[in-house]
């Protein structure tokens, strides 16, 4: 028999449920959105969604345009990223060795987590050059086409890396890797060498490296990652990027308190 109190709470969790839903849809390409662009994308009615939203912009996490009607997030949104970023550990200790490898590489770096299937950016320091690879702290990216997504992969466990090879692999360039075996056989190399190096599989044209950062326990907690241009990242540079992300991982797991 379900309590009153179980029946009562039910709506709530759902309008909670829906909200976090509606926040999640804005993105750094998709900045701002109609109401019936929300409710067509969460299938919601748009009462509902607007209903949300009204709700939402009352504490401020989303503040409408009185001229083209869309929706986008607001400050308080800003003020919460702030908070989380803060007091991540691992972003504190890795921005001064972050800082020394864009100065020696000149190429953009950056600290991922894994979170459910994608690789979030939660740290980075960009490059000097005009010309930019698309990243930025919050970006998500999918784990089994990047150096850093492939890095923290590799150190999860056996039932977490089979879950992910069940799954459809998206093929987002002719060099994506999508064969369970092929990935699998990749993921133990790179376990191995505790460096990944992407090339073209998640964007042509684009290189990445990663290595693994481990907590004072030893277990790996992020990864760190360089990314550039192929036009730009060749012949002898290939080697010193690979060389100064796996010296700086080393260096940001002993800040963190491991010794090996």
């Amino acid at each position: 028999m379900v309590s009153k109190e179980t029946s009562a709470s039910e709506p709530l969790l759902s309008s909670v449920n829906n909200a976090l839903r509606i926040l999640g849809r804005f993105t750094v390409e998709e900045p701002e959105k109609r109401v019936t662009d929300l409710a067509q994308e969460l299938g919601l009615g748009k009462s509902t969604v607007s209903r949300l939203l009204s709700t939402l912009a009352e504490d401020g996490y989303v503040q409408k345009d009185p001229e083209s009607q869309k929706f986008r997030l607001g400050l308080r949104i800003l003020t919460l990223n702030s908070v989380v970023v803060s007091n991540l550990e691992v972003n504190r200790e890795a921005r001064p060795f972050l800082k020394n490898l864009v100065k020696e590489t000149s190429e953009a770096a950056h600290i991922a987590l894994l979170e459910e299937n994608d690789v979030v950016y939660v740290e980075q320091i960009e490059c000097p050059h005009p010309v930019r690879i698309l990243s930025y702290v919050g970006r998500r990216n999918p784990i089994h086409c990047t150096s850093s997504g492939k890095v923290l992969l590799a150190f999860q466990k056996e039932e977490r890396i089979k879950d992910l090879l069940n799954s459809k692999l998206v093929k987002y360039t002719s060099n994506t890797i999508t064969d369970p075996i092929l990935l699998l056989n990749q993921l133990k190399e790179i376990k191995s060498k505790e460096f990944c190096m992407s090339v073209n599989e998640y964007l042509d044209g684009v290189i990445s490296f990663s290595a693994p950062i481990r907590n004072y326990h030893g277990k790996v907690i992020a990864a760190v990652s360089l990314v550039g241009p192929l036009s730009r990242i060749t012949g002898s540079a290939i080697a010193t990027c690979s060389n100064k992300i796996i010296r700086a991982a080393k260096d940001i797991s002993q800040s963190l308190g491991y010794m090996r």
